[in-house]
């Protein structure tokens, strides 16, 4: 039913599961997405080392799944969290801080 690509990935969309915000975007496996729904925490698998990344493993800002959905086309996953701590790498609640001017864009 879903669509991986060619590498076996998915797009996974984090959204806070409380307000809405859209908090990071990864990708996932057939076995990250297997585990996020075995543990109840979100899984991603890390295209830079090639593996397996339980999100919050070493910062303990985890994300505990609420709802799983899937888009129309069966090539992305939406993933309604509630997060425990920051997201970002950076200490920032989301990943989207950064506002894009028309200029930036290229």
């Amino acid at each position: 039913m879903l669509k991986f690509d060619e590498r076996g990935l998915i797009p996974a969309i984090i959204q806070d599961s409380e307000n809405g915000d859209v908090l990071m975007l990864g990708y996932m496996n057939r076995d990250s997405l297997k585990l996020t729904f075995d543990s109840g925490e979100v899984w991603f698998f890390s295209r830079s080392r090639q593996e397996l990344w339980h999100k919050g493993a070493t910062s303990g800002n985890r994300l505990i799944v609420k709802e799983i959905y899937i888009d129309c086309d069966q090539d992305t996953i939406l993933i309604k969290a509630k997060p425990l701590g920051p997201v970002c790498h950076t200490g920032n609640r989301t990943c989207f801080f950064t506002h894009l001017e028309p200029q930036e864009a290229g």
